[in-house]
């Protein structure tokens, strides 16, 4: 257990996921796991062609799950696929995303993740709301870290600048 305030492990930047040197980044996947646009496709073109190779292998990923593979040509060592949902206003749309969130975070334990890097699941064209999904985002992953040492730092890291203070907003 760590007694400091669990939002103490947080962060929030600007920037390329695909770049960062951590321990794990998180791709905001869709349920085949093989690509597609925005973060799901700038991660496969800078790990190179072997993670789609090893993507194949999974069988895919339902929403709300998480799945692990080898970070390849990525500074980060693991890529952890989640699916989010596609935002419609239902009430499942929020448990949905937060167990994005919580099933990461247990594979990143599960492999002595120090540290991870998430994207801002479902805000792209899922169309979840930048606002509501950052709240489930940050109060998903502070509760987390209130009672497990692993992963010790959490980075959301944000394309847009609007988006970033969304989430810096949030953090405080």
């Amino acid at each position: 257990m760590n007694p400091t305030n669990p939002k103490d492990r947080l962060e929030a930047r600007q920037g390329d996921i695909t770049a960062l040197a951590v321990d794990a980044i998180v791709n905001a996947a869709n349920s085949s796991l093989l690509g597609g646009g925005g973060v799901d496709g700038a991660i496969h073109r800078a790990a190179g062609p072997d993670l789609l190779a090893e993507c194949r292998t999974l069988g895919g990923c339902p929403t709300g799950e998480a799945r692990i593979t080898k970070g390849y040509r990525l500074p980060a060592r693991y890529v952890i696929h989640t699916v989010g949902p596609v935002y419609r206003g239902r009430p499942e749309d929020r448990r949905l995303l937060a167990d994005c969130y919580t099933n990461s975070l247990d594979l990143a334990r599960e492999k002595g993740v120090r540290s991870i890097a998430f994207p801002a699941i479902s805000c792209g064209v899922y169309g979840y709301p930048m606002e509501d999904a950052c709240k489930i985002a940050v109060d998903t992953c502070s509760a987390y870290l209130a009672v497990h040492d692993l992963p010790e730092k959490v980075i959301f890291v944000l394309f847009a600048a609007d988006a970033l203070e969304v989430y810096r907003r949030r953090i405080l």
